[in-house]
């Protein structure tokens, strides 16, 4: 595989939670050359990497040190978190859609919209979360005086 296969590949076993850049793939790519495990070949103008039979033979001798990192990774990252990256992406896509076939008014909606967003989200993280002991929609708890 060519490196921007890898990293899709570790992204969707890692149900999207981890997704090397390139600037990571590419340096440990090298250093598994340099230690034999991977060759890398230019195969139709893109590099690409296989293991090395010594490669495979570490992998299996050591498979259970090495585990499966996507899923560490995935396990680290509570459902919550995997639940926003979705949202994220989704919104992500539909804000490209305006900027791709909206008009001038409707880009600028969407950028207002997107900066209040932002705006929100740090808001939620600058709250106490002492204030958030069961306080009804007026921001009232009910033992408040």
């Amino acid at each position: 595989m060519h490196g921007y296969e890898l990293i899709q590949q570790i992204a969707e076993k890692s149900n999207g939670t981890w997704k090397p850049s390139p600037g990571s793939i590419y340096p440990a790519l090298s250093q598994l050359e340099d230690e034999g495990l991977v060759l890398i070949d230019k195969v139709a103008g893109r590099k690409t990497a296989a293991l090395t039979d010594e490669g495979r033979t570490h992998t299996e001798n050591h498979r259970a040190e090495l585990g499966s990192p996507w899923d560490d990774v995935a396990e680290s990252v509570g459902v919550d978190a995997r639940d926003l990256r979705a949202l994220i992406g989704q919104l992500m896509g539909a804000a490209g859609q305006v900027a791709g076939v909206g008009t001038p008014k409707q880009v600028e909606q969407a950028a207002e919209i997107l900066t209040e967003a932002r705006r929100s989200l740090y808001r939620i993280l600058a709250e106490d979360e002492s204030d958030d002991r069961g306080s009804d929609e007026t921001g009232h708890t009910p033992d408040a005086p």
